[in-house]
């Protein structure tokens, strides 16, 4: 038999962004977060307005000049925050890297450049972020038709996951939520059908994954799959198609196939549903927030509060 979410102790404590806030507020030790390339407005308004609220400690760390020039913008004082001259990318990136190595930042964000090259030096062993599991790519989405946060995962780091590079996705995302509260989440092993196909190599994941759901290989959750998107987030099309499952209508997590589906998903979601996101990296010794550098910054905040909760 599945596992069972029992009634009192299955609702998250994270219910709306502002209680990310709110949880990061209250954390034990405040987030210490370094800055790769700082020299950006959104980032610098970003950062700027978490640590108004009390949610991090940041370091800026690239062009002094610019950042400095940037904070007094967002009308903020240079002075209030720790900013580190560097000679570029590369030294920024390594600075960030050294910082978290001796303790000094548990958090990394990327500001302005370009994902690839930030992804390189996490992944690089000398950096010494990587925890020695698979990384991934998790965002929290809000939006009105929708009746409670969920998470997708992962559109931006695996391009073409084989079965054991989801199951990493799976349980790192798992992970998060469960840190955030949520005791046994509702997991959506997302496909273009319902049915199991040996010529659609997603729903045979899809349907492996659910069975270590079901045996409880993978604890401490629900999974269904393969399930389309409409039957994952609509009561009224699981029940229209007759489509049985504590998952239908109610997921707390997408699990894309591949990068381009979670890709476009997730931009569909916030370029023409208006969902509002908090995105981070799983799977390394420390949060890393990887925004996209046209995200607004309120979700660059809220990225940050969800960084910070997770390394409390």
């Amino acid at each position: 038999m599945p596992p069972v979410c029992r009634k009192g102790n299955y609702q998250m404590k994270i219910t709306c962004f502002d209680d990310l806030a709110t949880r990061a507020k209250k954390a034990k030790h405040k987030t210490a977060v370094a800055v790769a390339e700082a020299q950006d407005s959104s980032t610098i308004e970003s950062v700027i307005s978490a640590a108004a609220e009390g949610i991090i400690r940041p370091i800026l760390i690239g062009d002094d000049q610019k950042i400095r020039q940037l904070v007094e913008k967002a009308g903020a004082f240079p002075m209030d925050f720790e900013i580190i001259s560097s000679d570029g990318v590369s030294d920024s990136l390594d600075t960030a890297a050294q910082l978290i190595h001796s303790g000094q930042a548990n958090a990394l964000m990327k500001g302005a450049m370009d994902t690839a090259i930030f992804m390189k030096t996490v992944l690089h062993k000398r950096n010494h972020l990587l925890a020695g599991g698979r990384l991934s790519l998790a965002g929290f989405f809000q939006l009105p038709s929708y009746h409670k946060l969920f998470a997708i995962s992962d559109m931006g780091i695996n391009i073409t996951p084989d079965f054991d590079t989801k199951r990493a996705i799976v349980d790192n995302a798992i992970s998060m939520l469960h840190s955030l509260g949520l005791s046994c989440p509702k997991v959506a092993i997302l496909s273009s059908t319902e049915k199991l196909s040996a010529k659609q190599l997603d729903t045979v994941d899809a349907d492996a994954l659910k069975k270590l759901g079901d045996s409880d290989n993978i604890r401490n959750c629900i999974i269904e799959g393969p399930i389309s998107f409409d039957l994952a987030t609509s009561a009224k099309a699981a029940k229209a198609k007759g489509f049985q499952s504590p998952v239908a209508g109610d997921a707390d997590l997408l699990i894309v196939p591949d990068v381009v589906s979670g890709n476009i998903l997730a931009k569909c979601l916030t370029g023409m549903a208006g969902a509002q996101t908090a995105g981070t990296v799983l799977g390394a010794k420390v949060p890393i927030i990887l925004t996209s550098r046209s995200a607004e910054p309120s979700d660059k905040f809220y990225s940050i509060a969800l960084a910070a909760c997770l390394g409390n």
